[in-house]
């Protein structure tokens, strides 16, 4: 919470606003409304609300308590983490993942442009995920910002951009391309993790996000689109991935590939054993180092609380020792229904919407159009939903290019 000096002019209309009277003054509400709306105390229907009853911070904290059906106490340890989902077993709780999927994307991106990692020769690596995205991205309006940027992708980054006479002004340009980039709309980023948070504050969060994101790619995807994917995902985080070491270990898984993925279940599972062969080696190095998350250690997922189906009846070998033995198409199945149909079921959560009373599902919330500029002739989107959308938006993303007039030197 912040103070705001209603003495200086400076404030006096952020003031007026928010019909500020007397300090301390709070109030409640999701920081969308705090950016684009203000505050009425005699307006019946609003998304922000008085806190009337935080004179001190027993009863400010009660209030809170009662708002979001929470239980904190001032002497807790971490208790803004305390409320975190530990049942492995509940499949409900991946539908709290949506916000980071589009958290994790847009810091990624942030990644890119802060070390300015587009450069020639990581254009058309960049071009080919966002084609993924634009496609297939579980939201919407990520969907539709990361169709507007390919639309307008010359314009943001010429080819000719990095020559050798202009790398200061490829410098100058992609920070200024930086300032109107809103690649899931201008509510996103917004600063916290909720399905992906861990108990410690170094630990989970954009890890955690981008692979819910690859994952839910992958099992969108139709069968002729798989191989076109594998390798999006793969040049992508071989160029653009800021951790060195887990960016070779993800090619090196990559590179074993020798034969096309010709069904969407082929690569559905391929990255589901990539991502529990690098939660094995975390593992390892995590308790050799003491840095993992003690209430979510990495593990081999799914675990059998969460789906039965997938386990063989387990047998022990000759010497003794026994192995998991997984039923794939069970597996598979699993993930499509995880990653696809459930993280984009309908769901109410007044916690997660921070409102009390609120009509919007999850769901409604990310098909929501944003204040984003209209892609062209809606194009992009129609093309995102289409069967087969990854190839046709790629083809149409060419054709557009070729058809675009020369850029004036």
């Amino acid at each position: 919470m912040a103070r705001v000096d209603c003495a200086l002019k400076i404030n006096t209309k952020l003031c007026d606003r928010f019909s500020v009277g007397h300090y301390p003054m709070l109030l409640w509400g999701a920081p969308s409304k705090f950016s684009s709306g203000g505050w009425e105390p005699n307006k019946e229907k609003s998304e922000i609300h008085a806190i009337d009853d935080g004179r001190t911070s027993e009863r400010l904290l009660s209030w809170i308590n009662k708002k979001i059906g929470s239980s904190y106490g001032l002497d807790d340890e971490k208790y803004e983490n305390e409320h975190l989902p530990l049942n492995a077993s509940d499949p409900g709780q991946i539908l709290r993942a949506l916000y980071d999927v589009e958290e994790a994307t847009w810091s990624s991106f942030d990644i890119i442009f802060e070390h300015k990692m587009i450069k020639s020769e990581t254009r058309a690596p960049l071009i080919r995920f966002l084609q993924l995205l634009a496609a297939h991205h579980p939201s919407r309006r990520c969907r539709k910002g990361s169709a507007e940027i390919l639309m307008n992708f010359d314009d943001l980054w010429p080819s000719d951009l990095w020559s050798p006479y202009s790398e200061n002004s490829a410098i100058s340009h992609e920070n200024n391309s930086l300032k109107s980039f809103h690649i899931c709309g201008k509510e996103v980023p917004r600063g916290y993790w909720i399905f992906c948070r861990g108990s410690k504050n170094d630990t989970r969060g954009f890890s955690c996000g981008l692979w819910i994101l690859l994952h839910s790619l992958s099992v969108r995807l139709e069968d002729g689109e798989s191989h076109l994917a594998f390798t999006a995902i793969c040049d992508f985080i071989h160029n653009f991935f800021i951790c060195e070491e887990c960016r070779k270990h993800f090619y090196d898984m990559c590179s074993t590939v020798s034969r096309p993925f010709n069904k969407t279940s082929d690569f559905v599972l391929w990255l589901w054993e990539a991502h529990n062969k690098v939660n094995k080696r975390l593992k390892k190095e995590e308790a050799s180092m003491g840095t993992g998350d003690p209430k979510f250690p990495k593990m081999i997922w799914p675990p059998k609380q969460l789906c039965p189906s997938c386990y063989h009846p387990i047998r022990k070998k000759d010497d003794g020792t026994s192995q998991t033995e997984w039923n794939l198409d069970e597996v598979s199945k699993f993930l499509v229904g995880y990653y696809g149909n459930m993280l984009v079921s309908s769901y109410k959560d007044k916690v997660l919407l921070g409102l009390n009373g609120s009509k919007n599902s999850l769901v409604d919330d990310m098909v929501a159009s944003t204040n984003a500029v209209a892609v062209p002739v809606g194009a992009a989107l129609a093309i995102a939903v289409a069967s087969c959308a990854f190839g046709a938006l790629a083809w149409f993303w060419r054709s557009h290019q070729k058809n675009r007039k020369p850029r004036r030197k």
